[in-house]
């Protein structure tokens, strides 16, 4: 490319843009995947787009236009989804590519990581202690949202990103100084996640923080101690704060059923909108009604059930795939999945016989990115949307260049 440097940095940028919202990353994203493009086919770099995780996800793309064209019921807003999503796939490769060309690559995330966590974390306690950030927005009812404004997604953006940040700060030659520093900013952004009041976030980061903590073996202590100390400063904003306790701990255990009587998958309104979905499935089962059509077919009598029956999507990737894509559409995530398991097994393996490990530290947290976006017990957004495809495909093309990557041996060195 014209200056590798210049791509590199551009590409990191997309950290703090997410914060401002999706219009920007999604520029970046989609006119840096079409310049990549053009030097792929000039410099025959084909060999990017032949490893197997590739070949199906594209497939899976090509399946979603012919969806689109031969089964929605409104074809140009099918497109508004499907047309152009392989975009994702070509620019995790051109992320795997700009680490291979620019060492410094690894870097550039790396302090950004820091800057944005350290940025949310100090203007994100000062509104929650005050009612205003530091540029003067009031904080949404109980919820702290930061930069974020009236966009609730500071946990998510904070949930999705922490394993990624942590699998480069698991790359680095640390002195005593700077892991001390990383590890309270870590401890600070984990207790932040559950204040901003977003439960799927909350889980996410349990999650993968279980996930983390079980396989790698590099600062296992640090890890612990993340996890030790979050908890600790969790229980303090539970005990001071009722607003923070009810809806993070007493409305979630009341709506999921220890009254035997409720039986309501997550809350009433998500009920309400899987089994909708789940009717749509099974009207078309296999190709199902086309991306981007649930919020059309929702509004169907016959499908229809509940409180809330329609809004864009229904809050889960895999009812999403099987009301928009069918049974074919759905195998696609649902073999992610299994790769994640396979994988995690593996690791453990190695760890309980004393093998040499299957994964890298630096492996494994990517990996929990990759858990975060397939998991399946869990409300989350919708899984054609821009903001967080971006959120995913940047530790995935990450991934990718640790698997596949000529220069791996040397990034990967513990």
């Amino acid at each position: 490319m014209v200056n590798i440097n210049y791509y590199s940095a551009i590409i990191s940028l997309i950290i703090p843009f997410l914060i401002l919202g999706p219009f920007v990353p999604d520029l970046i994203v989609s006119l840096s995947s079409l310049v990549f493009l053009g030097y792929v086919f000039k410099d025959r770099l084909f060999f990017y787009f032949t490893k197997k995780p590739l070949i199906i996800f594209f497939t899976f793309c090509l399946y979603c236009i012919l969806v689109s064209i031969f089964v929605a019921e409104d074809m140009m807003l099918s497109f508004e989804s499907s047309l152009f999503y392989f975009r994702i796939g070509v620019f995790s490769c051109l992320v795997w590519y700009l680490i291979e060309q620019d060492k410094k690559m690894l870097d550039y995330f790396y302090y950004i990581f820091i800057f944005c966590f350290l940025a949310l974390v100090i203007d994100g306690y000062y509104q929650y202690f005050t009612g205003y950030n530091l540029i003067g927005l009031k904080v949404a009812g109980v919820r702290v949202s930061s930069f974020f404004g009236d966009e609730l997604i500071m946990g998510s953006y904070l949930s999705r990103l922490y394993p990624f940040a942590f699998a480069l700060f698991l790359l680095r030659r640390q002195n005593k100084l700077e892991i001390s520093f990383v590890t309270i900013l870590f401890i600070l952004t984990s207790s932040l996640i559950y204040i901003s009041g977003e439960r799927t976030a909350l889980f996410f980061h349990l999650l993968s923080f279980t996930f983390i903590a079980l396989l790698v073996k590099k600062l296992k202590f640090t890890t612990i101690f993340i996890l030790l100390s979050f908890i600790g400063i969790v229980s303090i904003f539970t005990f001071h704060d009722s607003s923070l306790k009810n809806r993070m701990l007493k409305s979630p255990v009341e709506t999921i059923g220890i009254n035997k009587d409720i039986q309501y998958i997550f809350t009433p309104q998500h009920d309400s909108l899987i089994r909708t979905a789940y009717n749509m499935f099974l009207d078309k089962p296999f190709f199902g009604h086309g991306p981007k059509m649930f919020r059309v077919i929702c509004k169907d009598e016959k499908y229809a059930i509940g409180i809330t029956p329609c809004m864009t999507h229904p809050h889960n990737f895999y009812v999403q795939l099987l009301a928009e894509t069918g049974m074919i559409g759905f195998l696609f995530l649902f073999s992610a999945l299994l790769y994640v398991v396979y994988c995690a097994l593996r690791q453990l393996k190695t760890i309980v016989f004393k093998e040499q490990r299957y994964l890298t530290d630096y492996q494994v947290c990517l990996l929990t990115c990759l858990l975060i976006t397939v998991w399946p017990l869990s409300p989350n957004g919708n899984f054609f949307n821009n903001w967080l495809m971006i959120c995913y495909s940047l530790p995935v093309g990450f991934y990718l260049h640790s698997i596949y990557g000529k220069n791996r041996k040397e990034v990967l060195k513990e």
